[in-house]
């Protein structure tokens, strides 16, 4: 069964104060190392925008479904490949 996974991108580049784009393939493989395989991830924390588009993209594939959550929207799904999801007899 899959479990959920919450990434704080703010963590990934805590010591150095902000995130650069220099460290984005270590921003990379610590996101893949963090979400395993098959997982439901959620992206959360303070990161620019470019981060959160870069590590959806590279979880995409790999992660069973991705959403972003932050306080002033709440959890969006970024995309959700269960194919038992929604499927419920009527």
């Amino acid at each position: 069964m899959p479990e959920q996974i919450i990434i704080d991108l703010e963590v990934m580049y805590a010591g150095s104060g902000q995130a650069k784009l220099d460290d984005l393939p270590g921003y990379r493989a610590t996101a893949l190392q963090l979400a395993g395989r098959g997982n439901r991830v959620v992206l959360t924390g303070r990161g620019p925008v470019w981060l959160y588009l870069a590590l959806a993209h590279e979880l995409h594939g790999v992660s069973q479904s991705l959403e972003y959550d932050s306080p002033v929207t709440g959890r969006i799904i970024i995309f959700d490949h269960n194919p038992f999801r929604g499927d419920s007899p009527t």
